[in-house]
């Protein structure tokens, strides 16, 4: 501002605050922890990860004792942690156009990612499954112990799913993840709430073994822990639905962190009362007299229940991806189009083609729709591929009926073998061909560091519950973590031990 006064200019400056613009204070607002979108994300990515795998829980501390047995969840609660960041990781620096596991395979890893990215997938796919329908089975029989056998049961539910199966294409929601992951906490609840009643009601003045601690059995460990984390392969689906792709690694950090806890929870609950004697399946614990109780048979049945839930909503989830994959090499359907030209985008089921660029860090991403169902249009193209799914249901009955006495031994073969190299091993080597260049010494030493630990587990486990899965079947002690004392009668006989009040 000038101001005049005769001949001379009286020049007086006025300073005024500026106006911090629309960015400035958008920048100044601090968001929250966790906003109510990535409450959402938590959500969805606990709902995945918290199923059956909790289950053996209170069994790898009846393996390995409470030292080694904690060591190893919390490694592998590490490793699980480090890896699924990674996968969140290498997506932000990804090209739209990748959404899905496979699609992120290819781009770090050319044909042969994606090759092997499918193949760990589609063993995940499928093995599962069969796992779920050995334990569906055996929940049967407990549940209805004077009508069919477990053979007959596992047949059942084949059939019974097939329809479900059959749908041409699955959108599942987070309803379904929910009612999912609360049969799981219930049926934990539950069958730990019977464990520790009943318990505690016979072992008044008694401590509970220790295990006969093997190198063998500290190992083991690894495949249960491996499959009870599985959930590297959802999150860039998850990750491509959030509209601020930045706050997704500490989703996946506080989300892996809780369920770590719950883990924790459900394995310190059930081995405080039982030590090594109990089975490797917490619910097999509440069923019976293997324990020396005979448990309310309405909480057992409600705990059966809450889990068969858990395992009818999450097999068609888990096996559809593997019908897919199917389909793409037998009928050639759900072709993968790729431009080496350009970043890569791809045209199939698992990424629609034409994705937009995000234009902003707080505007939602919207993709085309891709109308899957369309791929089965052409005439006896879906009668083709009901054909592969119903071959590979009834490949899977015939396995869940050759393994249904050894389901403890599944979980680890399946946790050892496919969920190890899908959500561990890949995700580590996916993110450090990525930003090798760019990482700190220290983080590439402890990344290649659990990529051997995992690698070598995976191989170790996998080989000896494969002999165990593929080899002669033999009927052991009741309780075979324990010292020999211990193997065949439990604890709270004190007439079998001689044990006075």
């Amino acid at each position: 501002m000038r101001l005049s006064v005769g001949t001379k200019a009286l020049s007086i400056v006025v300073h005024f605050p500026i106006c911090p613009s629309s960015d400035t204070m958008t920048a100044s607002v601090k968001k929250p922890f966790l906003t109510l979108e990535d409450l959402k994300m938590c959500f969805s990515l606990f709902c995945c990860v918290y199923g059956i795998g909790t289950l053996g829980m209170p069994g790898n501390y009846a393996r390995a004792g409470y030292g080694w047995a904690t060591v190893a969840l919390v490694l592998m609660a590490a490793i699980n942690i480090y890896a699924t960041w990674c996968i969140s990781k290498v997506m932000m620096v990804a090209p739209r156009s990748i959404r899905t596991f496979g699609d992120l395979g290819e781009w770090s890893m050319g044909c042969f990612g994606r090759w092997i990215t499918n193949i760990a997938q589609m063993l995940v796919c499928v093995m599962v499954p069969i796992m779920f329908l050995v334990l569906g089975g055996t929940i049967f029989t407990i549940m209805f112990p004077s009508s069919f056998k477990e053979t007959t049961w596992i047949i059942i539910m084949g059939l019974t799913l097939l329809p479900v199966c059959l749908i041409p294409t699955l959108k599942e929601g987070a309803g379904a993840a929910a009612a999912g992951a609360l049969g799981t906490i219930l049926a934990d609840g539950i069958a730990l709430g019977l464990l520790v009643h009943n318990m505690n009601e016979a072992n008044d003045g008694l401590s509970p073994p220790h295990p006969d601690l093997s190198f063998k059995q500290v190992t083991t460990v690894f495949g249960n822990l491996a499959l009870a984390y599985g959930a590297g392969i959802v999150v860039p689906t998850l990750q491509r639905e959030h509209s601020d792709e930045t706050r997704m690694p500490r989703i996946i950090v506080v989300t892996l962190t809780v369920v770590s806890v719950f883990f924790l929870i459900v394995s310190i609950t059930g081995v405080s009362v039982t030590g090594c004697q109990i089975p490797g399946n917490l619910l097999f614990a509440i069923s019976g007299t293997k324990l020396g109780f005979q448990a309310d048979n309405g909480g057992v049945i409600l705990s059966m229940m809450s889990m068969q839930l858990h395992i009818t909503i999450a097999f068609a989830v888990v096996m559809f991806p593997a019908f897919f994959i199917a389909e793409r090499i037998f009928l050639g359907l759900h072709k993968t189009v790729i431009d080496r030209s350009e970043p890569a985008v791809y045209n199939d089921l698992e990424t629609p083609a034409d994705l937009p660029e995000k234009t902003s860090a707080l505007e939602p991403i919207e993709y085309p729709s891709h109308d899957a169902a369309s791929d089965y249009a052409a005439p006896g193209v879906y009668l083709k591929a009901a054909i592969i799914r119903i071959i590979m249901i009834i490949i899977a009955v015939v396995i869940a009926i050759a393994w249904k006495d050894h389901f403890g031994d599944l979980l680890d073969f399946v946790g050892a073998s496919s969920t190890s190299l899908s959500c561990m091993i890949l995700p580590i080597i996916f993110y450090l061909k990525t930003f090798w260049k760019t990482i700190r010494p220290l983080e590439k030493a402890g990344a290649l560091f659990a990529i051997i630990i995992c690698i070598a587990l995976a191989i170790y486990v996998s080989i000896n519950t494969g002999k165990v899965l593929f080899g002669s079947s033999s009927d052991g002690p009741k309780f075979p973590y324990c010292a020999p004392e211990y193997q065949n009668m439990v604890y709270t006989n004190r007439t079998y031990y001689n044990i006075t009040k």
